[in-house]
């Protein structure tokens, strides 16, 4: 079979990472600090369809896609959130890879999962699907034809299966965007000149100057190291989205949008009340969405999930059908076990003492046993009310008993 060719900012993308592989998160020893559910197919299966994935007939591993993995910080995650699963990682920088091995090695990721990290391109990876799960953050809008990038993904899901993705936004991009026009001006370049002239530009500009401000207050943490500061000021090719031009861009490969990844940021509750935020729920989904990108210019990115064809809805609400439910603790906590928890979006969370009750007596129970035949001595609207908490907190993950198997 005839691969395709590689994206045509390929050579240069690549020598840039080379020079400046991202992310710049330090190496650890041990598993990766908190855990971002994202990359945890049954946390995100269960946000987007509200129950767990189908469990594989015969135990068959996940078969999962890290399409742009960089130093491997996302690999990292989903070898130690998905064990036993089997991981190809691509990338096409070699500097950003070794580093990735490394990660790897002193983590331990390689113990929990199945690993193969190699250096190709995302367009060229006929052959090595279907996936159960796709991760791709930060990458497609690096391309030159970023459309090409997403069909080539969503060529590789098996059907149900979904996509994660991170792309760039306008509105929250403004300063960055004028900032990266100015450097270029400035024939600053893309290597360790323009590392030091870029800095060095923030220093001089005054300090009122709303692009040194910007830098200075929001996005400094961010960009401590010199390869953040380099991805997000210096990069060759980058490509961003408004609304209207990301749902253009997730119709062009014919998926369909599964929901936002960080969805209290497209709450218009986040930012409204009253009268206008009772305008604002009656207002279509999309609609509301696009309220939200008008009101909150700092926006900067789009995460979300796409699916492989519709995402069945899970609803909970008949006490028959949660109490025939198979579950699970959500695995993306800090602190368990406990009570005083962060939640899988690193939020403090509270469990109550029935909560708490409920999580252990399921770790101790046999995998497949019903939440209603949990050994806890409540009445059935005691276990009822203490299941939908626990669903509503994120912290129980349900499956229906005629999924046991696809």
């Amino acid at each position: 079979m005839t691969q395709a060719p590689a994206d045509a900012a390929t050579p240069v993308v690549s020598a840039f990472y080379d020079r400046f592989p991202y992310p710049g998160d330090p190496l650890q020893d041990g598993p990766p600090p908190g855990y971002n559910w994202r990359w945890c197919v049954d946390a995100a299966v269960a946000s987007c369809s509200g129950a767990l994935p189908h469990q594989h007939p015969g135990g068959e591993p996940l078969r999962i896609l890290d399409a742009g993995c960089g130093t491997g910080v996302s690999t990292d995650y989903l070898a130690h959130l998905n064990p036993g699963s089997e991981i190809l990682a691509v990338d096409i920088s070699a500097g950003a890879l070794a580093v990735a091995r490394e990660r790897l090695s002193r983590s331990g990721g390689g113990q929990h999962s199945a690993v193969r990290i190699e250096q190709r391109s995302l367009l060229e990876l006929q052959g090595e699907g279907p996936f159960d799960y796709i991760n791709s953050v930060g990458v497609l809008h690096h391309l030159r034809q970023p459309q090409a990038g997403l069909a080539s993904l969503a060529a590789l899901l098996k059907p149900g299966a979904l996509l994660h993705l991170f792309l760039y936004a306008d509105g929250g991009r403004w300063e960055i965007h004028r900032s990266q026009r100015a450097l270029g001006l400035l024939g600053v370049g893309t290597g360790m000149e323009g590392l030091r002239l870029g800095r060095q530009l923030f220093e001089m500009l005054p300090e009122s100057n709303r692009l040194a401000r910007h830098q200075r207050e929001r996005w400094a943490l961010d960009t401590a190291a010199d390869a953040n500061f380099a991805d997000m000021y210096l990069h060759p090719q980058e490509t961003s989205y408004n609304l209207a031009s990301l749902f253009a861009f997730v119709e062009s490969a014919d998926l369909v949008f599964a929901g936002f990844s960080n969805p209290q940021v497209w709450d218009p509750a986040r930012l409204l009340q009253g009268e206008l935020l009772e305008r604002a729920l009656a207002l279509p989904q999309r609609q509301q969405w696009q309220l939200v990108e008008e009101l909150d210019p700092d926006i900067s990115h789009f995460e979300f999930f796409l699916s492989c064809g519709p995402q069945p809805h899970q609803d909970w609400g008949l006490d028959s059908a949660l109490l025939a439910a198979r579950g699970r603790r959500n695995p993306c906590l800090w602190g368990w076990p406990g009570t005083a928890l962060l939640d899988s979006d690193m939020a403090p969370l509270d469990l109550s003492a029935d909560g708490f009750a409920l999580l252990q007596s399921l770790e101790a129970a046999e995998p497949d046993t019903a939440l209603g035949q949990l050994p806890l001595g409540w009445s059935e609207s005691q276990l009822l009310a203490t299941a939908r908490t626990l669903l509503s907190q994120r912290v129980l993950l349900l499956r229906p008993p005629w999924a046991e198997s696809a």
